[in-house]
């Protein structure tokens, strides 16, 4: 499928509004669920139900325009909006020995992973995949870079599929759910402070609200810095996803721009925010609704998994596991010696 910049009249809308409807449904329940057992998140449960229905009863043709429209367009402007929640004095505030751990811990994963998964037979967009998801900030990392580079995104040239996503959202569930449990304990084994604590579960775990479950167990010193820190995180999801985009030259077509335009407006967002003109109220906003948004998104993407598929992706789970040991120890690593 191509996107096109065609606006949108009154027939397609409706057309759209079956798959929606469905989407819509798909979000309440992972909100609910979520309400339930917090340590889901409702993006990741959004993706599981989409796989699920897709591959059980399966999505009927008059719900696919719907379901696609929040596979990509809503996705892009979840994208945009997370970045309303990026308050760059407070990334600033932290000092240089936690941004540096930041910048070494997720450049080297970013940087070696894919060449980790070549070496264990696996293709470029699932190897690409799993390093942002681990890397950056999961499920929204995952789902930016594949509609940067993916086979739709990119069009021809394109270098990941729904299964790579498939491949990588399971790394991301998996391994940020383990570390909720495992970190803490760890940390208290080693003796790290809770400002210590906080950084590296900021700088190493995947998921923001996995990394929101360890700071509320351990405490609102240990919340408020691991937060600020996986923002932090965050910021790179943009310039990461523009220089992968023009190094594999999947956007390099007349009618698409060299940096994918939802790029440009995370970083818009991310400039408007700094200047502190928003209202108090719009910022508190803005997590509950990047948060819906990418639910309703990876909703749409999960349609596109096949379960078949991604059972005999036992690599790709090695791939991640490599990758997020990777990130724990770097950054545990730079806190012992820098923070």
């Amino acid at each position: 499928m191509t996107l096109t910049a065609a606006p949108l009249n009154q027939g397609t809308v409706r057309g759209l509004l079956p798959g929606l409807a469905l989407t819509a449904v798909a979000v309440v329940v992972a909100l609910v669920t979520n309400r339930l057992v917090p340590v889901l998140s409702p993006a990741i449960l959004a993706v599981v139900m989409g796989a699920a229905l897709a591959n059980t009863v399966g999505v009927g043709a008059a719900f696919t325009p719907g379901v696609r429209f929040a596979a990509r367009t809503v996705l892009r402007a979840a994208i945009v909006v997370l970045g309303l929640q990026i308050a760059v004095p407070d990334v600033l505030a932290l000092g240089w020995p936690p941004l540096a751990v930041i910048a070494v811990a997720t450049g080297l994963t970013f940087a070696l992973t894919p060449l980790i998964g070549r070496r264990l037979g696996l293709s470029q967009g699932t190897s690409l995949l799993v390093a942002t998801g681990v890397s950056i900030c999961g499920a929204a990392a995952v789902a930016g870079m594949h509609e940067a580079t993916g086979s739709e995104g990119g069009g021809e040239g394109g270098v990941s599929d729904d299964d790579d996503v498939a491949s990588a959202l399971s790394v991301v569930v998996l391994y940020g759910t383990a570390l909720i449990a495992l970190l803490p304990l760890l940390g208290s084994w080693l003796g790290l402070t809770a400002h210590q604590l906080g950084v590296w579960a900021g700088a190493s775990v995947h998921e923001v609200a996995q990394v929101a479950a360890i700071g509320a167990a351990g405490g609102a010193a240990v919340l408020t810095v691991a937060v600020t820190v996986k923002l932090a995180r965050v910021v790179l999801l943009a310039p990461l996803v523009a220089l992968t985009s023009l190094r594999l030259g999947v956007s390099r077509r007349r009618s698409t721009p060299l940096v994918p335009l939802f790029v440009l407006g995370f970083l818009l967002m991310v400039a408007v925010r700094a200047t502190g003109l928003v209202p108090q109220p719009i910022t508190d906003a803005a997590p509950q609704v990047s948060g819906l948004l990418l639910a309703a998104a990876l909703f749409g993407l999960g349609t596109g998994i096949d379960v078949r598929k991604l059972a005999r992706g036992g690599r790709a789970l090695l791939l991640g596991g490599i990758a997020t040991a990777m990130i724990v120890t770097l950054s545990l690593g730079g806190v012992a010696l820098l923070v």
